[in-house]
């Protein structure tokens, strides 16, 4: 395409400057050199002219960044769980208690044979809030029960009401010295509650040193 246009330019000059000399003799032929730089200053003017007439392009040197969306937070969701109630430190205390008032019969270190039968007799009071029921149980709990048996109320005993609890025992003939017996309250299902009572005696008759 550009060899066309060159041709094209050439031929024009030349004839151009043909038509516009006032006479072949008087105006000398142009040098094929001076036409060549004649055709090469008019291309290089058409293309600066053609340049020149488109527009110009805009390179953007940075491109434009797309923000990026915004995350949104995470939902604190509330707890559905039920809150567990602490448990309450203080203990409640049974309404059922039994306080020792005194020995009734055989003393504390009472002498007694081997095989002695006698029946030891505690007095006793309801010191809690509650009365105790009928079908309450005076029972052994340790050490030598001595044949004694457990005792059930038979009717209900009131709140600050006193009671004499009688056991029927016989004293062990294969020892001698002190023997003890301890006995407490409980309630039908078995609960103990209050003072434990016992009953110490001396078989053999002698004087012993009171049973721990």
């Amino acid at each position: 395409m550009r060899r066309k246009l060159i041709s094209f330019l050439i031929i024009g000059i030349v004839l151009f400057t043909a038509c516009n000399s006032p006479s072949a003799n008087l105006t000398p032929t142009p040098d094929a050199n001076q036409i060549q730089t004649n055709v090469v200053e008019t291309y290089a003017a058409i293309l600066t002219q053609t340049a020149s007439a488109q527009p110009t392009a805009t390179v953007e040197l940075f491109a434009t960044l797309t923000p990026s969306p915004t995350i949104a937070p995470l939902v604190t969701l509330a707890s559905t769980l039920p809150a567990i109630p602490q448990a309450t430190a203080a203990a409640t205390r049974s309404c059922y208690s039994m306080a020792f008032v005194s020995d009734v019969t055989i003393p504390d270190n009472t002498p007694v044979t081997p095989g002695q039968t006698f029946t030891k007799t505690w007095k006793v009071v309801n010191n809690g809030t509650c009365a105790w029921e009928a079908g309450f149980k005076f029972a052994f709990t340790s050490g030598e029960a001595m044949s004694g048996v457990t005792y059930t109320l038979p009717s209900a005993v009131a709140v600050n009401a006193t009671l004499d609890i009688s056991i029927a025992m016989t004293a062990p003939t294969n020892r001698t010295g002190a023997v003890r017996g301890n006995w407490r309250m409980s309630t039908a299902a078995g609960q103990f509650f209050g003072d434990e009572v016992y009953v110490i005696v001396v078989v053999g008759g002698t004087a012993a040193t009171s049973y721990p």
